[in-house]
């Protein structure tokens, strides 16, 4: 069975365009590219190439990309190295609804001595400016905010915090993971400092990323070895993963209007029929700020597990917002932070759509899912006490 994947936010299958600039890489051109023969140096000029390439996707200079393993790399690796530059400031900004990547550090940051600040969100999981104009401080060294949500796709104004963190002379980053590639991003005309993505989000290996460093920022090298990336990042390069993403850079600018119309149209459609057609269910996070591939719904009482599940026996691949996976019994972060109900959070689906689904397959996910829920519905106790107030009250 083929599986119909709808889980593009958690990982993207890699582009046959990218495979295919890859493979020669691995056997036929493994020369270092730090070497001084031509056998390395042609491997170079094709480093420098996709610097080119994420540099055009970004609205950036070649020089102001730095290539990583991951998204996770380039986020620590930009607020360590603000903190580093700014020893005398020790308050740090960011929101409740960031990825581990960045909430997991700062937390952990918080226990060595730093202030640390989180934002809230309200109902639509968006962020009060005026709340986050009063957060910044004199002491403040780093604000580092998401470009856009991974579990509900919502958007959040970074180029206008960047542009109020620049007024107040305090680095800006964002993990822009998630946005990458499907809303237009021109770094050039922003006043963000640094930004951080991951190859594998874009049709481009796992293992792979990016943290962009405008020109003239402040940077303390994160990991310190050789002399790769201009003493900024060291390591041999993984030169057919940077090749690759170069590659999936220029997909993604070729693909840019396909993602905001034909693929956001799939998303409109299953997500208008399901609320359509399933009774209780709900959109988590605001519709008309978010990315064009992503919708969180809420099934009230059920659990998100048991939708994964059944839905797995049909070939659909979705995620859970619920943490319950892992042996928690609390609904995600980022729902409980937008205060959505906890008989509404636990029972949260992402669909997460790329340029490779078909019209076929959201119709098959729109005939399969009703009977699932109405399955799990079924078997809930809350369900039934719910549907007897309705009856009680008609």
């Amino acid at each position: 069975m083929k599986p119909i994947y709808l889980d593009n936010n958690a990982t993207s299958q890699v582009a046959p365009e990218v495979m295919e600039a890859m493979l020669p890489y691995f056997h036929e051109l493994y020369g270092n590219p730090s070497s001084m023969h031509s056998f390395g140096g042609q491997v170079m000029k094709q480093i420098r190439k996709a610097r080119e390439q994420l540099g055009a996707l970004l609205g950036a200079s070649p020089e102001e990309i730095i290539f990583t393993s991951c998204g996770t790399e380039s986020d620590n690796a930009a607020i360590h190295s603000a903190l580093a530059s700014c020893p005398d400031k020790r308050h740090i900004v960011t929101s409740r609804v960031e990825h581990p990547a960045v909430r997991a550090l700062c937390a952990h940051l918080a226990t060595q001595g730093y202030r640390l600040t989180e934002l809230p969100v309200d109902g639509e999981g968006r962020l009060d400016m005026e709340h986050y104009k009063r957060a910044l401080t004199p002491d403040t060294a780093i604000v580092s905010l998401m470009w856009a949500n991974n579990e509900t796709g919502v958007v959040f104004p970074v180029e206008k915090a960047a542009e109020i963190a620049r007024e107040r002379h305090i680095l800006f980053h964002t993990d822009a993971v998630q946005a990458v590639g499907k809303i237009p991003i021109n770094l050039a005309n922003t006043h963000i400092d640094m930004l951080s993505l991951s190859g594998h989000k874009l049709h481009a290996p796992k293992g792979i990323g990016v943290l962009y460093l405008r020109k003239g920022t402040k940077f303390s090298p994160f990991l310190i070895g050789g002399h790769q990336e201009r003493g900024r990042r060291g390591g041999t390069e993984a030169t057919p993963s940077i090749i690759g993403l170069g590659v999936a850079a220029e997909l993604a600018q070729k693909k840019m209007d396909i993602e905001n119309t034909f693929v956001k149209e799939l998303r409109d459609r299953l997500e208008k029929s399901i609320l359509e057609i399933i009774p209780n269910s709900k959109v988590n996070g605001d519709r008309a700020s978010r990315l064009p591939n992503t919708t969180n719904i809420s099934f009230e009482f059920v659990e998100g597990e048991g939708i994964l599940l059944l839905m797995d026996e049909y070939g659909i691949c979705a995620s859970s917002g619920s943490a319950c996976t892992s042996g928690s019994l609390q609904p995600s972060h980022v729902l409980r932070a937008m205060g959505i109900p906890f008989t509404m959070a636990h029972g949260s689906i992402r669909f997460s759509l790329s340029v490779y689904n078909t019209d076929e397959e959201i119709d098959f996910v729109i005939e399969k899912l009703p009977p699932i829920i109405d399955t799990l519905r079924s078997m809930s106790p809350y369900w039934k006490v719910s549907e007897s107030r309705v009856r009680c009250q008609e």
